[in-house]
């Protein structure tokens, strides 16, 4: 009798545990704190359209994708989602989902068409103005990005653009004009976006404007003291007035050790220092990561006494992209290793000790996506943000983009509407993300990549990664299911769902 009603308590016990980890497990916006941001992103470029209209000149996204064979499918962003001229409708879509924010990027070619050689095209304010207005009088937080990749050609044309010390003028004239216009609306300014990879596809693999072939690192170093110098102008003028914050916004996958050997941990440190530490560390430390020092040398641009004292204004937020993860491990003592392994990534050309891994053992690291070498790795996000709470002193982050790419150019509209895999893929990685928050990191904001089908860089229009389906002809938006998916989870609606054989589908 005893022993049976050890054998029932033990099952009971067992059953109260497995509950309270259904619960503990279950996603829903109740997890998150009440002020939290969701809400969908996109940027100017790629969504716009209108790159001739309202007195915009052209960007080096507007002359690039026009050269031959730089886009994949020959195609550009004219016209893209026209945004310009439907965001009326695409803020109403973002109202019926329900979210609370919307991170977008102003067109700086749009706002100063000659940078600060010119004056302030107002057409081009008045676009912003509108924007602006009917997001806030929908009860949406604009969420604004500087420069999202597309700076003015003008400035390319005349003194190289990022690769010339001039640009930190006028990135800070751009700035200042933006703080005066709109900030009295908005209170989250994000200076630049993915520096990190504009810094590397613009001036070393060249697949991004101006398509050079160098090292990065001077590019860099302008980027790093533009974005001060925006910061500084913010915190100095315009801060204690509007009361918004300023910072900045990184491109993180996570490196996961492929062994678990000493090496291959060194290894993992090596590639975060020359993806995040790069940007993040001369803004929290006042100089590059020492792995970056001691690997570079001489190619490393030094910061004079003056950058440092514009380092000194610290910004009051971190947006991370995170999309993916890789293995990482030492080359050096890789075994059976072949020079054309066509699953490399090219993330750290100059670490000849970094191996950049898709595959262990012959297995992926996980399902993957439509875009090359991009795989489902959800619990890659909560160690993305575990690291950077830890290393930056739990600044304030956002999830400024993540999301499923599908491949846009061989299936149906059907088959595209039907999203089960976006759906999937948001799921686990805002559990993973609740984790974070859950192990104390101050995580403030969520934002899907991307609100709309859009132009998606040198991919052209053949992955797409919109909640909403665009068809580019007639510019009709329709919801794919994942955008249900996503009002039914901010409304904390389950009623409507259902998973079955292990498929997402609506009751």
């Amino acid at each position: 009798m005893e022993e049976t009603m050890r054998r029932m308590l033990l099952v009971l016990t067992l059953f109260l545990w497995f509950m309270s980890f259904l619960n503990a497990s279950k996603l829903d916006v109740s997890k998150f704190p009440p002020s939290f941001l969701f809400g969908t992103a996109t940027s100017a470029y790629q969504v716009e359209g209108a790159f001739l209209d309202g007195n915009k000149s052209l960007s080096n996204w507007d002359v690039f994708t026009h050269l031959e064979g730089k886009i994949k499918d020959g195609s550009n962003g004219d016209v893209s989602a026209d945004h310009y001229h439907n965001y009326i409708e695409d803020i109403e879509l973002m109202h019926s989902l329900g979210v609370n924010s919307y991170r977008f990027s102003i067109s700086w070619s749009r706002v100063l068409p000659r940078g600060r050689f010119g004056g302030i095209n107002l057409m081009g304010i008045q676009f912003y103005n509108d924007l602006i207005n009917n997001l806030v009088a929908r009860g949406i937080q604009p969420f604004v990005t500087l420069s999202h990749y597309d700076i003015p050609q003008v400035l390319e044309d005349r003194y190289g653009a990022w690769l010339s010390e001039e640009i930190q003028k006028d990135f800070g004239h751009f700035a200042e004009v933006c703080f005066k216009a709109f900030g009295d609306r908005v209170k989250y300014w994000s200076t630049l976006n993915e520096p990190n990879i504009v810094a590397r596809s613009s001036y070393q693999v060249g697949d991004y404007p101006p398509g050079l072939h160098m090292d990065p690192y001077g590019g860099a170093h302008n980027m790093i003291l533009a974005h001060a110098t925006a910061v500084n102008i913010y915190k100095k003028k315009y801060q204690e007035k509007q009361r918004g914050s300023i910072g900045i916004t990184i491109s993180m996958a996570w490196f996961e050790q492929l062994r678990s050997i000493p090496e291959d941990y060194i290894a993992s440190q090596l590639a975060r220092a020359f993806q995040i530490g790069w940007f993040l560390d001369p803004l929290f430390y006042g100089d590059y990561p020492i792995q970056m020092r001691e690997s570079l040398q001489s190619k490393l641009p030094k910061f004079s006494s003056k950058d440092k004292k514009k380092l000194e204004h610290k910004i009051d937020f971190i947006g991370i992209n995170h999309y993916t993860s890789f293995y990482v491990s030492d080359c050096h003592v890789l075994s059976n290793k072949s020079e054309e392994n066509e699953n490399k990534s090219e993330e750290n050309e100059e670490n000849e000790a970094v191996c950049v891994e898709v595959e262990r053992d012959g297995l992926p690291i996980g399902t993957p996506t439509a875009m090359p070498n991009y795989y489902v790795v959800p619990h890659g996000l909560e160690e993305t943000v575990l690291f950077i709470m830890d290393r930056y002193n739990n600044t304030p982050m956002f999830i400024t983009e993540n999301g499923f790419g599908q491949q846009g150019d061989d299936k149906s509209t059907e088959e595209l509407l039907n999203d089960v895999d976006r759906i999937e893929y948001l799921q686990s990685y805002l559990t993973s993300l609740t984790h974070a928050i859950r192990r104390g990191a101050d995580v403030r904001g969520y934002f899907v990549w991307s609100l709309i089908d859009n132009f998606e860089w040198t991919f052209g229009y053949t992955i797409r990664f919109g909640l909403y389906h665009v068809d580019f002809d007639t510019q009709k938006r329709t919801p794919k299911l994942s955008a249900n998916w996503y009002k039914n989870f901010l409304s904390d609606d389950k009623s409507q769902w259902s998973t079955k054989d292990g498929e997402i589908k609506v009751i």
